[in-house]
């Protein structure tokens, strides 16, 4: 289904989106979170920042990152399957990026899976470079995680906004 971007609405995550969240999250990851590390993050953790696409009320992804003093860590970015594929990626990362540098962050980190190549080509573009290795990660598979990082560019985001 081809959508305008324009109509994706950016908001916070709230209790009410979790089920769909989970349902995405389970498209979308081998191990995914449940519903209840998603209620922990948003009711327990003032470091967690989540939001949502909305696309006429219906939630077509997200994502979320917990911000420390000036660094954004991403826990989990994903899109609904049957959206995939139309750039939806780039506008959450951005969206995430824009979100990181209003609450003071100036650099954003991220785990993902070195046989991830689609995802680390998305990171990629937005200026993630890898920075080691965290061996045995995933619980999955036991596979590593590439830790990559990125500076954000203040400027360059709020350019982005106009």
């Amino acid at each position: 289904m081809k959508i305008d971007v324009d109509e994706i609405i950016y908001r916070a995550m709230t209790m009410a989106d979790i089920p769909a969240i989970v349902s995405i999250e389970q498209e979308a990851f081998t191990s995914p979170w449940t519903a209840e590390a998603f209620t922990n993050e948003l009711m327990n953790n003032m470091f967690a920042r989540y939001m949502v696409m909305d696309l006429g009320g219906e939630i077509i992804g997200y994502g979320g990152m917990w911000v420390i003093i000036d660094e954004a860590h991403v826990t989990n970015i994903a899109v609904r399957a049957d959206f995939r594929g139309q750039g939806l990626g780039n506008c959450l990362l951005s969206e995430l990026q824009r979100t990181a540098v209003f609450f003071g962050a100036a650099k954003m980190t991220l785990e993902v899976r070195p046989s991830n190549e689609i995802a680390q080509q998305l990171y990629r573009k937005f200026g993630f470079k890898p920075s080691g290795v965290r061996p045995r990660y995933y619980s999955d598979n036991n596979e590593d995680a590439l830790i990559m990082w990125a500076e954000l560019d203040r400027e360059q985001l709020k350019a982005g906004e106009q």
